[in-house]
């Protein structure tokens, strides 16, 4: 029979060496994000009908913006 110690599967330990650069930046930026949408989160909870106000009011001026850029496309050639 094998003994404890001698079975290892996979890596067990540290890195070598700490992440940096590109990694480094996604960890933390992932780590904000994450901060933040349970901020946003616990704050819609406490506040259901401002958060339902905002998110309407955004859609609101999602659909003006796209309209008028809808009106002011410049197509002289209307086929339908």
């Amino acid at each position: 029979m094998v003994g404890d110690n001698e079975l290892s599967a996979g890596f067990t330990g540290t890195p070598a060496e700490p992440t940096t650069g590109a990694r480094y930046a996604a960890k933390t930026i992932a780590g904000a994000v994450r901060r933040e949408t349970s901020a946003v989160a616990a704050g819609a909870a406490g506040h259901p009908h401002t958060a339902t106000g905002v998110l309407v009011g955004i859609a609101a001026l999602g659909i003006c913006v796209g309209y008028v850029f809808g009106r002011q496309s410049n197509d002289a050639h209307r086929y339908w």
